[in-house]
């Protein structure tokens, strides 16, 4: 009876333990929503890069959500509305100014130690009055790409640039290629704003005060007009069409992010094709940011920072930049080997400590409203001939009746 008893006992107390010993070898199991996971190719290079993080250690699991990126954000915001959604969302950088102000996006000071990163100069769009909303996921900036074999060495000036333009149209051949149509407003404000920063100008100052009509952003304009009359694109040409002319050695040089850098390499890797510094006065240029964030309605912090400390140690890092094909959120080391592989990561590495976000700073939100004005009257310049002046004044006074009232 003795040992029938102790047997009871044993078996009484598994009883009790197992219910709450099992989940202690569970693993935190957390999701990751982005656009990227949908991708052919790089999504599933970032999602195996996960993988890797999630094989690395048994106390978190992430789960990747993969969602277009035309839905993203409209889902993801409802989701986060009704107290849910992801724990961790790649945004981009629109989104990311979206979802601040809301309360969307869980403050990161005590999760992130700025001292232990050496982050990429536009980590600092990734902070709001001092309070750390996220951290770059991937980002490339613009510099000026071009084919060595139509023009060996790129030019230093916008003066030298528009000669050389000149020069290599010919023959059916092009000497430059960018957007001006609304049929492509996006990518038009992107080569827009391009030469608005290169010339100085910004959309709104430090206190994110309107300032279209500056005289800086007057020159930008008058430069991307003088490069449209030159008669040196092929007018009308989606960006498509005229990349893919890019690397059947039909333009000389684009102004263009590193993505398009990477698509080149690798699907024309006989295309012998630089990068080099925009030819533009100012170093500013563009900015593509996407933010690596955690929802505020979360309920695994502990493991969400568990992920982010994995993501952004240096050796995780070169491994998403392999997987993503263009810069991450820190400054990599690259040894004479990798750089020769892939030279132009470091120009545009080196780009983008100046650049700066595509957007209105102050006013994100209502950037898009503000763009369509100003393309408008842009295109009056490039179309009509209208003085860039009188057109920036007008889209300065428009924005202010109609978009910030």
């Amino acid at each position: 009876m003795k040992r029938a008893a102790k047997a009871l006992l044993a078996a009484s107390m598994m009883a009790v333990i197992a219910p709450w010993a099992a989940p202690a070898f569970a693993k935190d199991k957390i999701t990751f929503a982005a656009a990227v996971f949908a991708e052919a190719g790089r999504g599933d290079r970032v999602k195996a890069w996960i993988q890797s993080f999630n094989a690395s250690q048994d106390q978190v699991e992430v789960e990747p959500i993969a969602i277009p990126f035309s839905s993203l954000a409209n889902t993801v915001f409802t989701q986060m509305g009704g107290g849910g959604g992801p724990d961790l969302i790649r945004f981009d950088q629109t989104d990311f100014f979206a979802a601040i102000p809301s309360g969307r996006l869980m403050p990161l000071n005590d999760m992130i130690d700025d001292k232990a990163y050496d982050f990429l100069g536009p980590d600092r769009f990734m902070k709001v009055k001092d309070v750390r909303y996220g951290l770059l996921f991937d980002t490339t900036g613009y510099a000026l790409l071009y084919n060595k074999d139509i023009l060996p060495e790129p030019p230093k000036d916008f003066d030298s640039f528009l000669a050389a333009a000149k020069e290599k149209t010919k023959d059916g051949t092009f000497g430059y290629a960018y957007r001006a149509t609304m049929a492509e407003r996006a990518g038009f404000w992107q080569d827009l704003c391009n030469y608005v920063f290169g010339f100085g100008g910004r959309w709104s100052d430090k206190d994110g005060k309107l300032t279209l009509n500056s005289p800086d952003v007057i020159k930008g304009v008058t430069a991307y007009k003088q490069v449209y009359d030159a008669g040196v694109t092929p007018k009308g040409a989606d960006a498509a069409t005229y990349r893919r002319m890019f690397w059947e050695g039909k333009i000389a040089m684009n102004i263009d992010n590193g993505g398009v850098a990477a698509i080149f390499h690798q699907n024309a890797p006989q295309l012998p094709f630089a990068a080099a510094p925009s030819p533009f006065p100012d170093k500013a240029q563009g900015l593509i940011m996407t933010a690596l964030v955690v929802n505020a309605n979360t309920k695994h912090k502990d493991a969400a920072g568990t992920f982010i400390k994995w993501a952004y140690a240096p050796e995780n890092q070169k491994s998403l930049q392999a997987a993503m094909g263009t810069g991450v959120g820190t400054k990599l080391a690259m040894s004479a080997e990798e750089q020769a592989k892939q030279p132009w990561l470091k120009v545009y590495e080196e780009q983008m400590q100046n650049a700066l976000p595509q957007l209105v700073m102050g006013h994100e939100g209502k950037t898009p409203e503000i763009q369509q004005i100003v393309l408008e009257e842009v295109l009056k310049v490039l179309l009509e001939n209208a003085d860039p002046k009188e057109a920036m004044d007008r889209a300065q006074s428009l924005v202010e009746r109609r978009v910030l009232r």
